[in-house]
């Protein structure tokens, strides 16, 4: 094979694929990327087995054909090449060699046989969303995704459709301390789709793709794969095999305390208290007032810290402590500027959104302080 590529190009192809690849690999054709050559330009594909990124990008080809070299070392020579550098990549004999400018790279390959590609099978569920719905499900979800790899059913963000009472697409993650869910208008296509969990890895690299995309991203799927197409790259993931735990039934319904606040001042309150408190101790105390909430928190080897914060609440006194890093995560999600916070007990779950038909809910539980 024989092409010639701007670098910039190369570049931003590159940095979306050599993501997906395992830093560590036990099996070497993993460490590499896939470079096709071709009447479309290059494809360059990376997989570690359970992720798969194709991408195709303009170049100049000279010679088709296809190998394998490894993508982390490929990433960082292109990097290092100077800006607006026409690059020249020639494969031949086991050896890929890069020429731009005066610089010179020979790299070994592997075939292009030997690379595993994963089996797609039947998506029969094919539907369509906005990029920014998508890019909203993500951000306001994807930081409450557990990493606790025991409970590998939680190690992701959950999507389901449901009729409530019009038709509506859902997105929850949780961790067993927090829970977010996004609901959006249900995409046509969507209906009776399984309910399926998108690995985490895969959430990550779907991200980083979003902001690269302008109108629409194509989403299939069946119980066990899902594919998204975002124009010039098209990731495949393996689904998480797993039954998500019935979230609804953590969602309070009857909480009848109501604090309103300034999200803003409310966290940088909780930020600037939290700062004396110890890892192992990250509570912050809330004591609930007329029209105000004290922040504090006690630590043995640091000391004290307060802060009064204005809100609106007229229920009666009472005091509540949460971890103040999960609540500093909630509030960095919320736009507006005015959260509802939703209360019962020192002990119950408490519900968080801006307003009762915000697209985003959250549940936080409480700590004992």
């Amino acid at each position: 094979m024989k092409a010639t590529i701007e670098r910039a190009t190369l570049l931003r192809g590159l940095a979306h694929v050599q993501s997906v690849v395992e830093r560590r690999n036990t099996i070497p054709i993993l460490s590499n990327v896939l470079i096709e050559a071709g009447a479309g330009g290059l494809r360059l594909m990376a997989t570690d087995l359970d992720l798969q990124i194709v991408e195709t990008i303009e170049a100049a080809v000279d010679q088709g054909g296809a190998t394998t070299v490894p993508a982390h070392t490929l990433f960082d020579i292109v990097r290092k090449l100077p800006e607006g550098a026409q690059v020249e990549l020639s494969a031949a004999e086991g050896k890929m060699a890069i020429h731009a400018g005066r610089a010179r790279f020979n790299l070994s390959t592997l075939p292009r046989d030997d690379f595993p590609i994963i089996a797609e099978g039947e998506l029969p569920t094919r539907f369509e969303l906005p990029a920014a719905a998508l890019r909203q499900i993500i951000d306001k979800t994807r930081f409450a995704i557990s990493t606790e790899e025991t409970r590998y059913y939680l190690n992701g963000i959950f999507l389901h459709v449901a009729d409530d009472p019009v038709p509506v697409l859902k997105a929850a993650a949780t961790d067993g301390h927090r829970l977010a869910r996004v609901t959006v208008e249900r995409p046509a296509g969507a209906e009776g789709m399984p309910d399926v969990i998108v690995p985490r890895k895969c959430v990550a690299e779907l991200r980083k793709l979003i902001d690269e995309v302008d109108g629409h991203v194509g989403v299939s799927l069946s119980a066990t794969k899902i594919r998204f197409d975002l124009g010039g790259a098209v990731l495949t993931s393996k689904l998480i095999d797993g039954t998500f735990p019935d979230y609804s039934r953590v969602i309070p319904t009857g909480n009848d305390k109501m604090l309103k606040l300034d999200p803003k001042s409310f966290m940088d309150g909780v930020d600037r208290v939290s700062t004396i408190a110890s890892d192992k101790t990250r509570a912050v105390k809330m004591a609930l007032e007329r029209d105000r909430v004290i922040l504090s928190v006690t630590s043995p080897e640091n000391g004290t810290a307060a802060e009064e914060v204005p809100g609106d609440y007229s229920a009666q006194p009472f005091e509540i402590g949460f971890n103040a890093r999960y609540l500093m995560d909630i509030l960095h999600q919320i736009d507006g500027d005015m959260v509802e916070v939703h209360l019962a007990d020192a002990a119950a779950p408490t519900l968080i959104r801006e307003h009762d038909r915000s697209e985003a809910l959250y549940v936080l539980m409480p700590m004992r302080v």
